[in-house]
Protein backbone atom coordinates (compact mmCIF):
# COMPACT_ATOMS: atom_id res chain seq x y z
CA UNK A 1 0.00 0.00 0.00
CA UNK A 2 1.19 3.53 -0.70
CA UNK A 3 2.45 5.41 2.33
CA UNK A 4 0.06 8.08 3.55
CA UNK A 5 1.84 11.19 4.74
CA UNK A 6 0.68 12.77 7.96
CA UNK A 7 0.07 16.39 7.00
CA UNK A 8 -1.63 17.42 10.23
CA UNK A 9 -0.06 20.62 11.60
CA UNK A 10 2.40 20.41 14.44
CA UNK A 11 1.35 21.98 17.73
CA UNK A 12 1.91 25.73 17.73
CA UNK A 13 5.28 26.67 19.20
CA UNK A 14 5.35 23.35 21.02
CA UNK A 15 8.85 23.90 22.38
CA UNK A 16 8.08 27.42 23.63
CA UNK A 17 6.26 27.44 26.96
CA UNK A 18 4.52 30.57 28.28
CA UNK A 19 6.37 32.89 30.62
CA UNK A 20 5.32 35.75 32.90
CA UNK A 21 6.47 39.29 32.15
CA UNK A 22 6.62 41.97 34.82
CA UNK A 23 6.93 45.75 34.82
CA UNK A 24 8.07 47.96 37.70
CA UNK A 25 6.70 51.49 38.17
CA UNK A 26 8.41 53.70 40.74
CA UNK A 27 9.24 57.24 41.79
CA UNK A 28 12.83 58.40 42.17
CA UNK A 29 14.60 60.38 44.88
CA UNK A 30 17.79 62.43 44.61
CA UNK A 31 19.70 59.56 46.22
CA UNK A 32 20.90 56.88 43.76
CA UNK A 33 21.49 54.35 46.54
CA UNK A 34 17.89 54.72 47.77
CA UNK A 35 16.57 54.28 44.25
CA UNK A 36 18.58 51.09 43.78
CA UNK A 37 17.35 49.72 47.12
CA UNK A 38 13.74 50.42 46.11
CA UNK A 39 14.25 48.82 42.70
CA UNK A 40 15.66 45.68 44.31
CA UNK A 41 12.65 45.46 46.65
CA UNK A 42 10.25 45.81 43.73
CA UNK A 43 12.09 43.12 41.77
CA UNK A 44 11.65 40.77 44.71
CA UNK A 45 7.96 41.71 44.79
CA UNK A 46 7.68 40.93 41.08
CA UNK A 47 9.33 37.55 41.60
CA UNK A 48 6.98 36.83 44.51
CA UNK A 49 4.06 37.55 42.16
CA UNK A 50 5.36 35.04 39.62
CA UNK A 51 7.19 37.30 37.18
CA UNK A 52 10.03 35.67 35.26
CA UNK A 53 11.17 38.58 33.06
CA UNK A 54 11.04 42.02 34.74
CA UNK A 55 11.76 45.53 33.44
CA UNK A 56 12.65 48.65 35.47
CA UNK A 57 12.06 52.26 34.31
CA UNK A 58 14.57 54.22 32.26
CA UNK A 59 17.46 55.77 34.26
CA UNK A 60 15.84 54.59 37.50
CA UNK A 61 18.97 55.22 39.61
CA UNK A 62 18.59 59.01 39.50
CA UNK A 63 16.18 61.87 39.03
CA UNK A 64 15.64 62.62 35.36
CA UNK A 65 18.68 64.89 35.14
CA UNK A 66 18.26 65.65 31.43
CA UNK A 67 15.92 68.54 32.27
CA UNK A 68 18.88 70.90 31.94
CA UNK A 69 22.60 70.93 31.11
CA UNK A 70 24.99 70.27 33.97
CA UNK A 71 28.35 68.57 33.37
CA UNK A 72 28.33 67.32 36.98
CA UNK A 73 25.65 64.79 35.98
CA UNK A 74 28.19 62.87 33.93
CA UNK A 75 29.32 61.56 37.32
CA UNK A 76 26.15 59.42 37.36
CA UNK A 77 27.48 57.33 34.46
CA UNK A 78 28.99 53.92 35.19
CA UNK A 79 30.30 50.92 33.24
CA UNK A 80 28.30 47.74 32.78
CA UNK A 81 30.50 46.28 35.54
CA UNK A 82 29.35 49.03 37.92
CA UNK A 83 27.12 48.91 40.97
CA UNK A 84 23.76 49.03 39.17
CA UNK A 85 24.13 46.03 36.87
CA UNK A 86 26.17 44.05 39.40
CA UNK A 87 23.53 44.47 42.10
CA UNK A 88 20.66 43.57 39.79
CA UNK A 89 22.56 40.57 38.46
CA UNK A 90 22.70 39.29 42.02
CA UNK A 91 18.92 39.61 42.33
CA UNK A 92 18.41 37.89 38.97
CA UNK A 93 20.55 34.96 40.02
CA UNK A 94 18.98 34.72 43.49
CA UNK A 95 15.38 34.81 42.23
CA UNK A 96 16.03 33.09 38.89
CA UNK A 97 14.47 35.96 36.94
CA UNK A 98 15.51 37.87 33.85
CA UNK A 99 16.04 41.59 34.59
CA UNK A 100 16.00 44.43 32.07
CA UNK A 101 18.31 46.88 33.84
CA UNK A 102 18.40 50.44 32.47
CA UNK A 103 21.54 52.37 33.37
CA UNK A 104 23.57 55.42 32.38
CA UNK A 105 26.45 53.69 30.64
CA UNK A 106 29.99 55.06 30.67
CA UNK A 107 32.29 53.54 28.08
CA UNK A 108 35.13 56.00 28.65
CA UNK A 109 35.61 59.74 29.12
CA UNK A 110 34.39 60.37 25.57
CA UNK A 111 31.27 58.23 25.29
CA UNK A 112 28.21 57.73 27.48
CA UNK A 113 24.95 56.06 26.50
CA UNK A 114 21.37 55.65 27.69
CA UNK A 115 21.44 51.86 27.95
CA UNK A 116 19.76 48.75 29.27
CA UNK A 117 21.55 45.55 30.23
CA UNK A 118 19.64 42.29 29.82
CA UNK A 119 20.53 39.94 32.68
CA UNK A 120 19.55 36.29 32.36
CA UNK A 121 18.13 34.15 35.15
CA UNK A 122 21.57 32.85 36.09
CA UNK A 123 22.90 36.37 36.67
CA UNK A 124 24.88 36.57 33.44
CA UNK A 125 24.68 39.69 31.27
CA UNK A 126 23.42 38.59 27.86
CA UNK A 127 24.12 41.97 26.30
CA UNK A 128 23.33 45.67 26.16
CA UNK A 129 20.87 47.74 24.16
CA UNK A 130 21.83 51.39 23.65
CA UNK A 131 19.00 53.84 22.97
CA UNK A 132 18.91 54.54 19.25
CA UNK A 133 16.69 57.64 19.11
CA UNK A 134 17.91 60.47 21.35
CA UNK A 135 15.47 63.37 21.96
CA UNK A 136 16.39 67.04 22.12
CA UNK A 137 13.42 69.00 23.44
CA UNK A 138 12.69 71.42 26.29
CA UNK A 139 13.35 69.52 29.56
CA UNK A 140 14.52 66.48 27.55
CA UNK A 141 18.10 67.52 26.73
CA UNK A 142 19.36 64.00 26.15
CA UNK A 143 21.69 64.75 23.25
CA UNK A 144 23.97 66.55 25.71
CA UNK A 145 24.38 63.44 27.86
CA UNK A 146 24.07 60.46 25.51
CA UNK A 147 25.63 59.40 22.25
CA UNK A 148 23.33 57.70 19.76
CA UNK A 149 23.17 53.95 20.20
CA UNK A 150 25.70 52.11 18.08
CA UNK A 151 24.76 48.47 18.68
CA UNK A 152 21.64 48.39 16.53
CA UNK A 153 18.33 46.73 17.36
CA UNK A 154 18.55 43.51 19.32
CA UNK A 155 16.67 40.51 20.62
CA UNK A 156 18.00 38.59 23.60
CA UNK A 157 17.31 34.86 23.87
CA UNK A 158 16.75 34.54 27.60
CA UNK A 159 16.04 31.52 29.75
CA UNK A 160 12.28 32.16 29.34
CA UNK A 161 11.68 33.87 26.02
CA UNK A 162 12.92 36.12 23.22
CA UNK A 163 13.13 39.63 24.61
CA UNK A 164 13.45 42.88 22.68
CA UNK A 165 14.36 46.15 24.39
CA UNK A 166 13.80 49.70 23.18
CA UNK A 167 14.02 52.82 25.35
CA UNK A 168 11.51 55.69 25.77
CA UNK A 169 11.80 57.96 22.69
CA UNK A 170 12.23 54.79 20.62
CA UNK A 171 8.52 54.23 21.41
CA UNK A 172 7.44 56.72 18.77
CA UNK A 173 9.26 55.06 15.87
CA UNK A 174 7.43 52.15 14.22
CA UNK A 175 10.64 51.25 12.41
CA UNK A 176 12.30 50.39 15.74
CA UNK A 177 9.50 48.04 16.78
CA UNK A 178 9.39 46.40 13.34
CA UNK A 179 13.16 45.87 13.25
CA UNK A 180 13.06 44.32 16.72
CA UNK A 181 10.10 42.08 15.87
CA UNK A 182 11.83 40.88 12.70
CA UNK A 183 14.64 39.63 14.93
CA UNK A 184 12.15 37.34 16.68
CA UNK A 185 10.95 39.20 19.76
CA UNK A 186 8.09 37.64 21.73
CA UNK A 187 7.89 40.84 23.78
CA UNK A 188 9.31 44.34 23.46
CA UNK A 189 10.06 46.14 26.72
CA UNK A 190 10.16 49.94 26.78
CA UNK A 191 11.84 51.33 29.92
CA UNK A 192 10.56 54.89 29.97
CA UNK A 193 10.76 58.36 31.52
CA UNK A 194 7.86 60.36 30.11
CA UNK A 195 5.57 62.89 31.69
CA UNK A 196 3.67 66.12 31.57
CA UNK A 197 5.02 69.62 31.67
CA UNK A 198 2.75 71.08 34.37
CA UNK A 199 1.69 74.12 32.31
CA UNK A 200 0.42 71.81 29.54
CA UNK A 201 -1.20 69.12 31.65
CA UNK A 202 -4.73 70.54 31.89
CA UNK A 203 -5.10 71.15 28.17
CA UNK A 204 -3.02 68.37 26.64
CA UNK A 205 -2.28 65.87 29.41
CA UNK A 206 -4.87 63.22 28.65
CA UNK A 207 -4.28 63.50 24.90
CA UNK A 208 -0.54 62.98 25.44
CA UNK A 209 -1.06 59.99 27.72
CA UNK A 210 -3.51 58.32 25.33
CA UNK A 211 -1.27 58.92 22.32
CA UNK A 212 1.69 57.39 24.15
CA UNK A 213 -0.18 54.23 25.06
CA UNK A 214 -2.05 53.78 21.76
CA UNK A 215 1.14 54.17 19.71
CA UNK A 216 2.78 51.33 21.59
CA UNK A 217 -0.27 49.08 21.53
CA UNK A 218 -0.29 49.58 17.76
CA UNK A 219 3.32 48.36 17.60
CA UNK A 220 2.10 45.15 19.22
CA UNK A 221 -0.68 44.77 16.66
CA UNK A 222 1.50 45.53 13.63
CA UNK A 223 4.20 43.13 14.78
CA UNK A 224 2.08 40.55 16.63
CA UNK A 225 4.06 40.68 19.85
CA UNK A 226 3.55 41.68 23.47
CA UNK A 227 4.45 45.24 24.53
CA UNK A 228 5.48 46.25 28.07
CA UNK A 229 6.24 49.83 29.13
CA UNK A 230 7.80 50.70 32.51
CA UNK A 231 7.46 54.38 33.39
CA UNK A 232 8.36 56.45 36.45
CA UNK A 233 6.01 58.60 38.54
CA UNK A 234 6.23 61.81 40.52
CA UNK A 235 7.05 65.50 40.03
CA UNK A 236 10.76 66.12 39.50
CA UNK A 237 11.86 69.76 39.35
CA UNK A 238 15.38 70.35 38.10
CA UNK A 239 14.50 73.11 35.64
CA UNK A 240 11.52 75.46 35.38
CA UNK A 241 8.34 73.80 36.60
CA UNK A 242 9.87 70.35 36.09
CA UNK A 243 8.20 67.23 34.75
CA UNK A 244 5.33 65.28 36.29
CA UNK A 245 6.03 61.74 35.18
CA UNK A 246 2.70 60.15 34.37
CA UNK A 247 3.25 56.46 35.10
CA UNK A 248 0.50 54.47 33.38
CA UNK A 249 2.90 51.57 32.90
CA UNK A 250 1.19 48.74 31.04
CA UNK A 251 1.45 45.41 29.27
CA UNK A 252 -0.55 44.78 26.10
CA UNK A 253 -1.03 41.68 23.97
CA UNK A 254 -0.40 40.90 20.32
CA UNK A 255 -3.92 42.07 19.43
CA UNK A 256 -3.36 45.36 21.26
CA UNK A 257 -5.49 44.26 24.20
CA UNK A 258 -4.58 45.74 27.58
CA UNK A 259 -3.40 42.93 29.85
CA UNK A 260 -2.31 44.92 32.91
CA UNK A 261 -1.80 48.58 33.82
CA UNK A 262 -1.15 51.08 36.59
CA UNK A 263 -2.34 54.65 37.15
CA UNK A 264 -0.25 57.83 37.30
CA UNK A 265 0.54 57.79 41.04
CA UNK A 266 1.01 54.18 42.18
CA UNK A 267 4.35 52.51 42.77
CA UNK A 268 4.20 48.81 42.17
CA UNK A 269 4.42 45.84 39.84
CA UNK A 270 2.17 44.46 37.12
CA UNK A 271 2.46 41.07 35.43
CA UNK A 272 1.00 39.26 32.43
CA UNK A 273 1.56 35.91 30.74
CA UNK A 274 3.31 35.83 27.36
CA UNK A 275 2.25 32.80 25.30
CA UNK A 276 4.42 32.16 22.23
CA UNK A 277 1.73 29.87 20.76
CA UNK A 278 -0.74 32.78 20.76
CA UNK A 279 1.81 35.00 19.05
CA UNK A 280 2.49 32.34 16.43
CA UNK A 281 -1.21 31.82 15.81
CA UNK A 282 -1.87 35.55 15.43
CA UNK A 283 0.96 35.79 12.88
CA UNK A 284 -0.68 33.00 10.86
CA UNK A 285 -4.07 34.70 10.97
CA UNK A 286 -2.65 38.18 10.26
CA UNK A 287 0.41 37.58 8.04
CA UNK A 288 1.83 41.10 8.10
CA UNK A 289 5.41 39.86 7.74
CA UNK A 290 4.58 37.74 4.70
CA UNK A 291 2.97 40.63 2.84
CA UNK A 292 5.63 43.27 3.43
CA UNK A 293 6.74 44.93 0.19
CA UNK A 294 10.42 45.31 0.91
CA UNK A 295 11.01 46.18 -2.76
CA UNK A 296 8.86 49.30 -2.36
CA UNK A 297 10.27 50.72 0.88
CA UNK A 298 13.57 52.18 -0.29
CA UNK A 299 12.25 55.70 0.29
CA UNK A 300 12.12 55.01 4.01
CA UNK A 301 15.90 55.15 4.07
CA UNK A 302 15.91 58.75 2.86
CA UNK A 303 15.39 61.90 4.90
Amino acid sequence: MPQILDLSPAPLAQARPPFVAGVVQMGMTANPAENLTKAVALLHQAADEGAQVVCLPELFRTPYFCQHLNPAYFDYAEPVTGDTVTTLAGVAKQRKIVVIAPFYERVDSRLTYNSAAVIDADGSVLGIYRKMHIPHDPLFEEKYYFAQGDLGFKVFHTNYGNVGVLICWDQWFPEAARATALLGADIIFYPTAIGWQPAEKEQFGELQRRSWRIAQQAHGIHNRCVIAAANRIGLEVLSGDGIEFFGNSFISGCYGELLASLDHTTEGVITATVTPATIEQSRRWWPHFRDRRTDAYTGLLQR
